[in-house]
């Protein structure tokens, strides 16, 4: 904890920043204003992310960058497609290659507005694309992760593709993808199966183990199987947990909505939580992952937005008796919130 306050924390800033002078010259009025409302209200996915960090902190100055770009496309992208009136898949999808080609150094750029109005970034998500692809090829063994990594960016984009189109036809589409999975994943639900597909996490802990020269194939392979679906997807319920309220105004999709009651919302992210701290004893160094599970609770479970929902404060309270570092990090969370403001 004292690494990411003191080293990764005040990096992820300068590196928000810069991007944030970028994203204040693009030219077009609605693109400019939604790359700079993605870093205004999502920064802490950043931060968050950058937490790996700290796991190799020689190699900060390429996981921090990498990081944070990819995120700020992540972030940049989904206001777009939750902004959008147009609901068209194919403009999602094509936007989304973007990040398919930032995990990718020998793709090309394309033009990924090329099926919406609002075109002219001055440069911005391509800026943001190479820089990924740099850092990428500062990675001494990410031909071992690249598979991994690019199979993950394509849950990822496929659900970003399938939950913004037309409500009348989102929910048949994702149960329709689910069909190609369920088998494979029989200890979920279709929706925590799509929840873990919204977590980029797996992405940066891959991108982490890049950095070692000593990078095996068998632990290659534990990465991918630990942090999908579980580490992922308790990642990605515990973010709709607190959202419910605020998704519910503005007609968004929640995944945590589809349980049938509080209780069935607890007893799912408890089952994904355990499974997830059962999967992080494959992984070389459990504790730092152990601190990563611990962070999230505590990282969604301090946010404001608990405190106004009475039904989600009370499954967060169940949650919170699950470990004391859980509480440790709550408090740390809080506080550093409090000095945010």
């Amino acid at each position: 904890m004292y690494r990411v306050y003191r080293y990764v924390l005040p990096e992820v800033k300068a590196q928000l920043n810069d991007w944030r002078k970028i994203a204040d010259q693009i030219p077009n009025d609605e693109l400019r204003k939604q790359a700079i409302d993605s870093m205004t209200t999502k920064q802490f996915h950043c931060q968050g992310g950058s937490v790996y960090a700290v796991a190799n902190l020689p190699q900060r100055h390429v996981l921090i960058p990498l990081i944070v770009a990819f995120q700020t496309i992540s972030d940049y992208l989904d206001n777009l497609c939750d902004r959008s009136v147009s609901m068209d898949a194919d403009d999602f999808r094509l936007l989304h290659q973007s990040m398919l080609d930032a995990v990718d150094p020998s793709a090309s750029l394309q033009n990924y507005y090329a099926k919406r109005t609002d075109q002219d970034d001055g440069d911005y998500l391509h800026q943001l694309v190479k820089t990924c692809q740099s850092c990428i090829c500062l990675l001494p063994k990410y031909d071992l992760v690249k598979p991994y990594v690019k199979e993950l960016v394509s849950y990822y984009c496929d659900l970003q593709v399938y939950k913004h189109i037309k409500h009348d036809l989102r929910e048949n589409q994702l149960l329709t993808w689910w069909e190609t999975y369920s088998e494979s994943y029989p200890e979920l639900h279709w929706n925590e199966f799509a929840a873990a597909t919204g977590s980029t996490l797996g992405v940066f802990m891959l991108f982490l183990a890049a950095t070692d020269e000593n990078l095996s194939v068998e632990t290659v392979g534990n990465i991918r199987k630990s942090y999908f679906p579980h580490i992922c997807g308790l990642h990605i319920l515990l973010d709709y947990l607190i959202d419910q309220e605020e998704d519910e105004q503005g007609g968004d999709l929640n995944f945590c909505s589809y349980y049938e009651n509080n209780e069935m919302t607890f007893r799912r992210i408890e089952f994904i939580f355990e499974q997830a701290n059962r999967d992080l004893h494959h992984l070389p160094n459990p504790s730092f992952h152990q601190m990563i599970i611990e962070g999230l609770l505590a990282l969604y479970l301090s946010d404001p937005k608990v405190k106004n929902q009475t039904e989600v404060k009370l499954i967060s309270k169940k949650l919170m008796k699950k470990s004391p570092f859980t509480r440790l990090f709550f408090w740390m969370n809080s506080v550093w919130i409090r000095k945010l403001k």
